[in-house]
């Protein structure tokens, strides 16, 4: 029996790939009947470029994160989701120390490619940057292995 979005939200964050912990991640919402995503990031002073703004293959990663979780949820079982293409068009520097939020969407989720967009937004609102993306939906079994933190 496919798990509740409130389940899936409860799990997905509990057990977090160490990428999550890099990037701060927290899901805020999953929406699984749409495939819908709401995810804040906590950037670090790591994260800094020389211009004083998060380095944009941070940003590009938050986005890719978020685009994939989107699939995941819609999916309704246990899938990995490598990406095969990406495209992230960026409209405004991103500062470390301030939340931002992705919101992403699985647009279509066939047997061979998904495809999924992400925006990203600061706490006032404004767009960062937004993703493109296509990814191959790959079954896994239920005792399927991930690397994950307790």
């Amino acid at each position: 029996m496919p798990m509740t979005d409130a389940q899936l939200l409860e799990r997905m964050n509990r057990h977090v790939p160490p990428t999550a912990l890099l990037l701060g991640t927290r899901i805020l919402s999953v929406d699984s009947a749409a495939g819908r995503v709401r995810m804040s990031f906590q950037p670090s002073e790591q994260m800094i470029n020389p211009m004083g703004n998060v380095q944009g293959g941070f940003l590009v990663a938050m986005l890719d994160d978020a685009a994939a979780i989107a699939a995941i949820v819609k999916s309704g079982k246990r899938i990995a989701i490598p990406t095969i293409e990406l495209k992230t068009s960026f409209f405004a520097p991103a500062k470390a120390g301030m939340t931002l939020y992705a919101d992403a969407v699985c647009l279509k989720l066939g047997k061979r490619v998904a495809f999924m967009e992400a925006e990203l937004r600061d706490e006032a609102g404004t767009l960062l940057a937004k993703l493109s993306t296509s990814a191959v939906p790959i079954p896994l079994p239920d005792d399927a292995i991930f690397v994950e933190t307790t």
